[in-house]
């Protein structure tokens, strides 16, 4: 037996502060600093750990309700409903997990595009909902993100897509992998045509996603203490069989190496967006 056939896979450990769960117990724990937290206080601070500042998975809806102007965010293609082309089975067939996924999510998928407004700026929106297969992008998702450019550029407005996802799904294999240059070609139009998009990067955001479009925004604003990367740091190390640096793919290490444009507490996200689409307007009209 060769070294290669006695290592065994690591895989991508990500260790997230979850969000407490609807019904749940009233209280929670964060994993950061450990402390116990209410979690009505948590989800009236938008899903961040009011003692150490740690940022919780945040649903996709409350997400939208705390970025958007009150009751201007109208869904876009809600009844886009995955299909299983390579019937793939593991312990358990994809149409189950999909069934299994919805049902404790409340989402019939990992993304979710439409129109909006903040503070009265036309954009169009898609938000990943890490909650549904750890944010993973198959068929559907992919095609969330494209038409979600393609609406931008038909009506000159800018893109936004807040990413939060494991990477490619593998349960779709080839068919999730296309996505990659589906959105990223729909996005290449949308820049020819001069309309900005932000990317803005919560945790985490790794594999096929980070690899296409999370990580080709005009402008890149992460949120603190991000995973951001294509492979997890784990499998890394296990492959290059050396120690990484301290904080490395986190949203600290990328922002010193020029990979990401800013960090951004989520509370701030309206307010950035704001000043970053009036600036750009300003600047076009000159």
């Amino acid at each position: 037996m060769s070294w290669r056939e006695q290592l065994k896979s690591p895989g991508i450990q990500v260790k997230a502060p979850k969000a407490p769960e609807k019904g749940s117990s009233l209280w929670t724990k964060c994993v950061q600093c450990g402390a116990i937290l209410y979690r009505l206080e948590i989800e009236r601070n938008d899903h961040i750990c009011l003692k150490c500042g740690a940022h919780f998975v945040m649903p996709a809806r409350e997400r939208l309700a705390s970025l958007c102007d009150p009751g201007s965010f109208v869904e876009r293609d809600p009844d886009l409903r995955t299909s299983d082309p390579l019937k793939f089975q593991d312990q358990k067939s994809y149409e189950t997990r999909l069934k299994e996924s919805e049902a404790r999510s409340g989402e019939p998928e990992a993304a979710l595009w439409g129109d909006a407004t903040i503070e009265s700026i036309p954009v169009s929106i898609c938000v990943f909902h890490f909650e549904f297969m750890g944010g993973s992008m198959g068929s559907v998702v992919g095609e969330k993100v494209t038409r979600c450019f393609e609406n931008a550029l038909k009506k000159s407005c800018p893109a936004i897509v807040i990413s939060s996802s494991g990477g490619a799904r593998m349960q779709e294999g080839i068919f999730s992998l296309l996505q990659m240059a589906k959105s990223c070609a729909a996005l290449s139009r949308l820049k020819a045509a001069g309309i900005p998009y932000v990317s803005i990067l919560a945790h985490p955001t790794t594999g096929g996603v980070a690899a296409s479009f999370a990580m080709l925004g005009d402008i890149q604003i992460a949120e603190p203490d991000a995973l951001i990367g294509f492979a997890g740091p784990r499998v890394i190390e296990q492959t290059i069989r050396q120690k990484l640096p301290e904080g490395f793919q986190r949203s600290d290490f990328l922002l010193e190496h020029g990979m990401i444009d800013l960090i951004v507490d989520r509370r701030e996200h309206r307010k950035t967006l704001t000043r970053i689409f009036r600036l750009l307007s300003h600047q076009i009209q000159c």
